[in-house]
């Protein structure tokens, strides 16, 4: 079995993945800064929330699968540095535009900012597998989704104080200077590559130039191949409908939450800041513990089991909140829930890099993200209008309801599908 030691403080990986650590920690800086600066025009608006998501999300359909072809064209090490750059520069302007009270140009730089992220992340993903051997697969999946974890303990642990005691403008400066930071980190991976001699080498070379140019002439039939590959398998077609509710459900239950706990407990970012501990904690301890013990079980049912937990855990908190609440129980709720989404992406992402070819990695993610923000999308605005009607109680606790269910349904189909090829073999 391997350990986490063998990957980390391997130079490669470990360069990647303490330059994210940095750059998620800003990440959730920024997060908690768009929040507050929302609810300081907008307070207790769950419409106004979900418009500046709306900036966030539409870049993965826009602009995801056209990154996602360029991606596996171009030196992925290269586009995540050149998008780090590029974000931070990014990030610093909206200050500026705050401090002017132009909340247009606001929309127009997160447009940006997360249009960049849509280059940056499927070349993260796809190169995971260039700097980690196969057997090593699981345990670096895991430590790199662990990176989310960790910054998500330290970020939201400071950014509600931060936003609360200096303003939320700084926490839009010290995300900028954290991607400056990530792109001196991921600048210091060195990737192999491999040597060609002789004829036969010069032959790839032409080949490889031929083959680039016909690229080009195809960039959206190679879009199309990338959601192809997103359903040519079985084992795929289930990931990408696992990964389509995981998002459904998150999307819909994301705005309502937040506001939820502003209102619940009194507070903009504070209470926000100290669930995100927990939250944080809980992926944390999820993750470590699938990456110690969840190579036994890569399969499925490990993700549709996380989605039941999740959504029962997710209708218990609403209930107790919504009844004079013990914080610290609360918290606790959240903390579990954290443990029980934590395996869902680290098996999804490591299932993908094992069944789709290096080649059209850059291509899947891409996709995937779109089909993922698609689910994320829809069902916020469907959540967002419906608070305008129901209490937000009720919409989390009938989405954690429907997300049980949907995960006790993946389930009975994954069992049957097993038993009918068991039977086949026979």
């Amino acid at each position: 079995m391997v350990g986490f030691r063998e990957v980390l403080f391997k130079k490669n990986f470990f360069s990647l993945w303490s330059g994210q650590i940095i750059s998620e920690f800003g990440d959730r800086l920024n997060q908690m800064a768009l929040i507050a600066l929302v609810y300081s025009k907008n307070p207790g608006s769950v419409m106004a929330l979900a418009k500046i998501l709306f900036f966030i999300v539409v870049p993965v359909f826009v602009v995801g699968p056209v990154a996602g072809v360029y991606v596996d064209r171009w030196n992925r090490k290269k586009v995540m540095i050149i998008s780090d750059i590029l974000r931070g520069v990014l990030v610093l302007t909206i200050p500026v535009f705050v401090f002017l009270e132009m909340m247009v140009p606001v929309y127009i730089m997160v447009f940006l900012i997360f249009s960049s992220t849509r280059f940056f992340l499927p070349s993260k993903l796809a190169l995971i597998p260039s700097i980690v051997s196969k057997e090593k697969l699981m345990v670096a999946n895991s430590l790199s989704n662990t990176t989310r974890m960790i910054a998500t303990i330290l970020g939201f642990a400071l950014a509600g104080f931060i936003v609360k005691w200096i303003g939320y403008i700084w926490g839009f400066y010290l995300d900028g200077i954290s991607y400056f930071i990530s792109a001196v980190l991921v600048s210091l991976i060195s990737i192999k590559k491999r040597r060609e001699k002789g004829k036969i080498g010069e032959e790839i070379k032409v080949t490889g130039r031929i083959i680039n140019k016909s690229i080009r002439r195809n960039l959206w039939k190679d879009i199309a191949e990338g959601f192809r590959h997103m359903v040519a398998q079985k084992k795929m077609k289930a990931v990408t409908g696992a990964l389509f509710l995981l998002m459904g459900g998150a999307g819909s239950i994301f705005c309502i939450i937040i506001v939820f706990i502003q209102t619940s407990f009194g507070s903009v970012t504070e209470a926000l800041g100290s669930f995100g501990v927990f939250l944080g904690v809980g992926l944390f301890l999820g993750t470590i513990l699938y990456g110690k013990y969840g190579q036994k079980f890569q399969d499925l049912r490990s993700i549709f089991a996380c989605f039941t937990v999740c959504g029962s855990i997710i209708s218990i908190f609403a209930i107790y909140v919504a009844n004079n609440p013990i914080f610290s129980i609360a918290g606790v709720l959240i903390m579990v829930l954290g443990m029980a989404a934590a395996p869902i992406f680290t098996c999804a992402n490591t299932l993908i890099h094992l069944l789709i070819p290096d080649k059209a990695r850059g291509r899947i993610f891409s996709s995937m993200e779109a089909v993922m923000h698609l689910a994320f999308l829809v069902c916020m605005g469907i959540t967002a209008y419906l608070s305008l009607y129901l209490s937000n109680m009720v919409i989390l606790f009938v989405s954690g309801i429907i997300f049980s269910c949907a995960g006790v349904m993946g389930q009975i189909l994954f069992s049957r599908n097993k038993a009918s090829e068991m039977e086949v073999g026979l």
